[in-house]
């Protein structure tokens, strides 16, 4: 049994990163539960295939959560996992109480930036995670730039680190037969327009609004781009009307389509020429590995783990964050080249299918599982090796 600890199970990229990787674990070796400290999304649960997994929710209240470890401590003990895995800074705390409920491994993913601490220099945030340090087993940093801020700001030892990559699911995530094909009430999706587009959730860290200006500048510098240049930013959120206004201010609003949060992503990233991530702060995102599986260019801000997928000059293009002018420049140049942006978005693609695949994810993951439970349970490896003989 494993018990994923999340703050909240709903639309994000961590929590679609542990969809994709229960729905692939081998069943016969594992069994999932997904302890949220606030609440668990039911439609979102739905996206879990396995009929097996539990889902709680402890319905957590702000501030501190140590009003919770009684809570948390009588579930691992009911539970009874071999593993924890706690994702992020506000799940941390769960590994006090899976330590005094006797849980043999905890371990700690670390998915990216904090809300309040972009850069990482939060004296507060790296306090607690060394707080925390002796209930954790193992940490998991999905980039080299999260490994790097535990190890040098942090603190933590780099044995006691291994560095993971998200996965994408390439058979889903994959290139349009032929042209761009035509999304469900989009109003653009002529073969002579140019779609730039954008897909998350619309808050502070992700930042759309720059987006938003970087497309009416573009027209600013390039008023003849209006007869082919589109926007589309998918997604809900705080940030969604200050976006809707910034286009209106620039006599865009007719050029763009912000139609709220879909489900469709795969047809969406599809209906698409280019794909924009102006994150001020990033771990691995998972939104442009799904652009890159999809076969098109990326223009994303040079944070966090941006620079470790897209490959820039040869599979996108990275900007700096906050940077209006030159994502309008990006913009404007994969517009007026569109056989450079075919070529970026096929070694994207080929770029995904070498290092990225979902497959590759979860073996990795599954490694460790398996390093850390033989470790501490000698049973497990028995257990794992008789699984292994069968199966062949």
């Amino acid at each position: 049994m494993i018990a994923h600890v999340v703050f909240r199970f709903a639309v994000g990229g961590l929590e679609n990163g542990l969809v994709n990787l229960i729905n692939r674990m081998p069943s016969e070796r594992y069994r999932h539960s997904v302890i949220a400290l606030t609440d668990c999304d039911p439609g979102f649960c739905a996206r879990i295939t396995r009929p097996d997994v539990n889902y709680i929710s402890l319905k957590k209240r702000r501030g501190h959560g140590i009003k919770q470890y009684p809570a948390l401590y009588r579930t691992f003990k009911a539970l009874r996992p071999a593993i924890v895995h706690t994702r992020n800074l506000a799940a941390l705390e769960a590994t006090a109480p899976a330590w005094a409920a006797g849980v043999p491994v905890r371990l700690h993913g670390e998915h990216g930036r904090d809300v309040g601490d972009l850069n990482g220099d939060s004296r507060l945030y790296q306090w607690v995670r060394r707080a925390y340090r002796p209930f954790v087993t193992r940490y998991i940093a999905l980039s080299r730039d999260l490994e790097r801020y535990l190890i040098k700001k942090v603190g933590i030892t780099g044995k006691h680190i291994r560095q993971i990559y998200n996965g994408v699911d390439t058979d889903i995530f994959r290139p349009p037969n032929g042209h761009r094909e035509v999304v469900e009430g989009c109003p653009f999706g002529h073969q002579g327009q140019w779609i730039v587009g954008t897909v998350g959730r619309m808050q502070t860290v992700k930042d759309q609004v720059l987006l938003a200006r970087a497309f009416v500048r573009a027209l600013e510098l390039s008023p003849q781009a209006a007869r082919r240049l589109r926007l589309v930013m998918i997604g809900d959120g705080p940030l969604r009307e200050q976006a809707d206004s910034i286009l209106a201010a620039g006599g865009a609003s007719q050029l763009a389509w912000l139609p709220g949060e879909r489900h469709d992503v795969p047809a969406l990233m599809r209906g698409l020429d280019c794909f924009v991530l102006p994150s001020l702060a990033e771990g691995i995102s998972n939104t442009i590995l799904e652009a890159m599986a999809t076969g098109i260019p990326v223009i994303a801000t040079d944070v966090g783990g941006n620079s470790e997928l897209v490959d820039a000059g040869k599979s996108g293009s990275l900007v700096p964050a906050g940077d209006v002018d030159a994502m309008a420049i990006a913009l404007l140049g994969y517009c007026t080249n569109q056989s450079t942006a075919r070529t970026h978005g096929i070694a994207g693609r080929k770029r995904v299918e070498q290092f990225f695949g979902l497959n590759s994810m979860v073996s990795r993951y599954c490694e460790q599982y398996d390093a850390l439970l033989a470790a501490r349970l000698p049973q497990h490896a028995q257990f794992c090796s008789t699984v292994t003989d069968r199966n062949e």
